[in-house]
């Protein structure tokens, strides 16, 4: 083996250790995710379904992804959402850390991934619920595919997604690959993520996350 060779086989290498060590950190998130404080309202919109069902015909094309820039709000006209994205990195667990329960209106964006509009995944991460009020993705189960989310970026242009895909995932059944992972390679994709199912009260958990997955379909100023 030729010196190039290895070096190549150790970037390859150290490529699918940080690739796994991301999915764990993902995993341990889907897990964990679903705790909430004492206290805490213990319904979440939403019924169990299985991640990647056949998404609605007639999506629209997807378009090309934008150069990189960071995230400044979220708009979901069919819930009334308009919130604004802070950066959020990973917990001592691994886990992706979730905005503080006292900024409820505010979604995270795991800035060690993609940025939303950029190829690849950009994952954004709510409550859906507060000790004593709903959440900013409090009814994000009821988006359906079709619908449109929008992010508002540092350049000044918007993001446009199409939802392609609404699903509950059980806690017991989470796979970080396939929940988060991206559907086709190439695309700009977004995945928002919250709390769904029902409320575990001997767990004090819930028992399920709720995914939305979209693709980048129209972008604007």
């Amino acid at each position: 083996m030729t010196a190039s060779e290895r070096e190549r086989g150790s970037g390859r290498l150290l490529g699918g250790l940080l690739w796994a060590l991301l999915l764990l950190g993902l995993w341990l998130w889907g897990r964990e995710a679903t705790e909430v404080r004492p206290g805490a309202a213990v319904t979440a919109t939403g019924d169990v379904a299985a991640v990647g069902r056949p998404a609605a015909a007639g999506l629209p094309p997807a378009a090309r992804p934008l150069t990189a820039a960071l995230p400044q709000r979220v708009d979901i006209p069919r819930l009334g959402v308009q919130a604004p994205v802070v950066a959020r990195g990973l917990d001592a667990r691994g886990a992706i850390a979730a905005p503080p329960y006292d900024q409820a209106g505010v979604v995270g964006w795991y800035a060690a991934g993609a940025k939303p509009g950029a190829a690849g995944t950009a994952l954004m991460v709510g409550h859906v619920d507060t000790e004593t009020r709903p959440a900013v993705f409090h009814e994000l189960s009821k988006l359906a595919a079709g619908e449109t989310i929008r992010v508002v970026r540092a350049d000044g242009k918007v993001a446009e997604f199409t939802v392609d895909d609404v699903a509950v995932v059980r806690r017991d059944d989470f796979d970080a690959r396939q929940a988060y992972g991206p559907r086709r390679p190439g695309r700009a994709e977004l995945r928002l993520i919250t709390c769904g199912g029902t409320f575990d009260r001997a767990s004090r958990s819930y028992t399920a996350n709720v995914i939305v997955s979209a693709y980048l379909t129209r972008t604007g100023p």
